[in-house]
Order: C-alpha cells, then structure tokens, then sequence
C-alpha cells in the first residue's frame, strides 16, 4: 500500500530565515541512510514538508528501520500519495484505507485534514465533518473521538492529497553535521559510545581516537572499539577512528609517578593527545563518556584535574549527570550494549591503582608529571606519528 513517507520534524521548524539550510541537510542525510536499502528513492522537500518517495520495489521494515537512525527526524509517516479526483473518489479511498489497515473496526477515530492548497472546493472543518460521516456510514461499529482518538486520519491536500494515520517515532535531534565536529574518545566501556550517539544527536559529525596498549591489551580489544564505532556510525555517519599506541607512554607514566596517581596523568596525556588530533581535523571539541562520581577519576576533582589539560577546546560530557542504569538504557536502545560488555580490557582498566586518589590536586599532579620531562614529548610525537587511521561505517 506504502509508496512514500512523509517526514516530520520538530526543532528545525523554529529555525527562522536558516531553516532551509536544516531542512537541506536533513534531505542529505536520509539520502545517505536510504541508499543503504535495497530499492530506489527519491527524497525531496516540497512546502515545509520531506518526502520520500520509493521508485521501485521495497522492504518497508528496512526503509523504516534506516529512518529511525537518522537525526532530525521526528515522526516517520508512511502514506498514500492520491491524485485530485474529487471528493467522492477520495471518500472511496479513505474507506478503502481504513478497510486495509484497520481489520478490527471496534476503534475510535478523528478526521484532521489540512487544506493548504487553497483553491480546493471545500474547507477543512467540511472535509473533516462529511468525512467522519462517510466513515461512520461504512463502519458503523467506529465511534469518533475528538480528543483521545484511536486513529487520528489525516488528510493533506497539496499538489496531491495524502493520507496517513500512523507516525512512527524517530530519533529526534538536529540533522549531523549542522553542529560542527568534535572528537570522541572512545574505549570498549558502555559509557563513551553513548556519549558519542548523544552529541551527534545534537547535529554535531563525530570523530573518534582509541589509546591501544598492546600487548596489555589484544586485538579483540582493538576490534571491539572499532565494532563500537561501526555501531555508533549507523546513528552518525562514517567515523575516523585513529588508534594511539600509548603502551610506552603508559609504562613510563607507570615508573616515574605515583601509583594511585596512573590514572589522573595517564587521562591527561590522553586528552593532550586527543586535543592534538582534534585540532588537526577541524574539530571544536573532545568529547567523553564521564558521569560524576561513577568512577575515581571522574569526580569533580579528577575532572577539574583533566580540564587542566585542555587549553585548546572545550571538552563535553554528554552522560555527566546520568545514572549508570540511565546510560546502560541508551545502550540498549542503540545497540552498543552487548558489544560493550565483552570481556576484553581496555588500556585504562589495566593500569587501574588499587587505591587512587578521588580528589588530586592540581597543582601536586603537574609537579609530579614534571617527573616525566626527560622522554615524555618525544614519546607523545612518536605516538602520533605512528598512528592509524580507520574509516568505519556501517
């Protein structure tokens, strides 16, 4: 029955004189998720309304599916599309559309019909009352329910009228790329990739940097990032993924600082590195899975510590005052979840002090990192010399 979509969205209707510039960018991005189903399609914008259009055969589950992951979608309306052939041939289609996608009629309904073509012979409150009518003469076990109705048939006449009754929810937020770019560091944790389909889904393109500790950690760790980043790239777009050898670093970090202190001066160099990276690629920020209190390094001290650090670009916190369970939800919900619950360690968990300090001083971590001065820079630039670069996309 479904050739066409029409596709709702919400905040870039309050856009004013720029919206187009939303609007367009919200048409390049389902062109992109639409050519990763089988079939053709046609996706154009017409008066305040993107619709996409199916020019061959297709799997409707699918086409749904890839419009759900993409940002800047508020509803996905599936429709059909009918030629202007006079009230009584679209009272027959209606009938004949409640009939096929209604089976059970003991349903309550309203009529909404949108007449934004003006010259149509009929108002909008007449096609809404002769409407109800035919449908109560046709099934007269429905009831009409103006306020809680079970199905809301809305009729819009345009250049061609449509007809719809069901909007599937989508993932809301700005279309990618309207934000601007920033860096996520991603690990194999739950947390980070959550933050990165959360900042994308404020339109921001997301790039991402791994720290890789071979041979404390394995390949499989490696290839669990990089499927994390696969997964977040369903939401976001292609992604590229450099992947830092920080093995020496962190060993010389492990000899010359204080133990319970690993972690603060290992995040930092982290972030000095990632900031580096960012910079090279245009990006206007470093983003992190970090949540208060969730772990030592991630108390408001720890945090103001690593802050220290990031003299170039802000660094944001998409999950800084969620619940763990609240981040385990989104997890779920994108797919991330078993991935990131394998059990293949990551080169912060490794290097993990039994006791570390909750609340460092900013002033003693830079003393002690001055430990570090004889090789640490060196080994900073060998590290991005040496990194690689994946792209990685669905």
């Amino acid at each position: 029955m479904y050739k066409s979509f029409l596709i709702k969205y919400a905040e870039i209707g309050v856009k004013g004189k720029n919206r187009y510039l939303f609007e367009d960018a919200l048409v390049q991005q389902i062109k992109y998720a639409m050519k990763k189903c089988e079939g053709e399609f046609k996706v154009r914008k017409n008066s305040g309304r993107i619709y996409v259009d199916a020019q061959t055969d297709f799997d409707f589950d699918e086409a749904v599916d890839h419009l759900k992951k993409v940002f800047g979608i508020w509803g996905i309306c599936p429709v059909v599309c009918l030629e202007d052939e006079g009230f009584d041939k679209l009272c027959e289609d209606v009938i004949h559309y409640v009939d096929q996608v209604y089976p059970d009629k003991n349903k309550t309904f309203k009529v909404m019909a949108r007449r934004a073509r003006k010259n149509y012979p009929m108002e909008s409150m007449e096609i809404n009352a002769k409407m109800g009518g035919v449908i109560l003469d046709a099934f007269p076990e429905m009831k009409v329910d103006v306020h809680k109705p079970d199905i809301l048939l809305t009729i819009e006449i345009r250049e061609k009228i449509y007809l719809y009754s069901e909007i599937i929810p989508g993932p809301g937020g700005m279309p990618v790329g309207t934000g601007g770019k920033a860096m996520l560091l991603l690990s194999g944790g739950i947390d980070s990739p959550v933050a990165g389909y959360m900042i994308a889904k404020r339109g921001v393109k997301i790039d991402a940097v791994y720290f890789h500790a071979p041979p404390y950690t394995s390949e499989r760790a490696k290839q669990k990032v990089v499927d994390l980043a696969r997964i977040v790239s369903r939401y976001t777009g292609p992604i590229y993924l450099h992947i830092i050898n920080f093995t020496d670093i962190q060993m010389y970090i492990y000899e010359k600082c204080p133990h319970d202190e690993l972690t603060i001066i290992m995040r930092r160099y982290m972030m000095r590195i990632a900031q580096q990276i960012a910079s090279e690629t245009e990006c206007y920020g470093l983003v992190t899975g970090e949540s208060i209190g969730q772990v030592a390094s991630q108390t408001l001290q720890s945090l103001m510590a690593t802050n220290d650090v990031c003299d170039q670009m802000p660094v944001y916190r998409p999950c800084i005052a969620m619940d763990k369970q609240d981040i385990v939800d989104i997890s779920e919900k994108i797919g991330t979840y078993e991935t990131s619950i394998l059990p293949f360690e990551d080169c912060c968990t490794i290097f993990v002090a039994k006791h570390p300090v909750t609340k460092p001083n900013v002033k003693v971590i830079r003393r002690h990192e001055e430990n570090l001065a004889e090789k640490i820079d060196e080994m900073v630039q060998t590290a991005l010399d040496t990194k690689e670069v994946i792209v990685v996309s669905e």
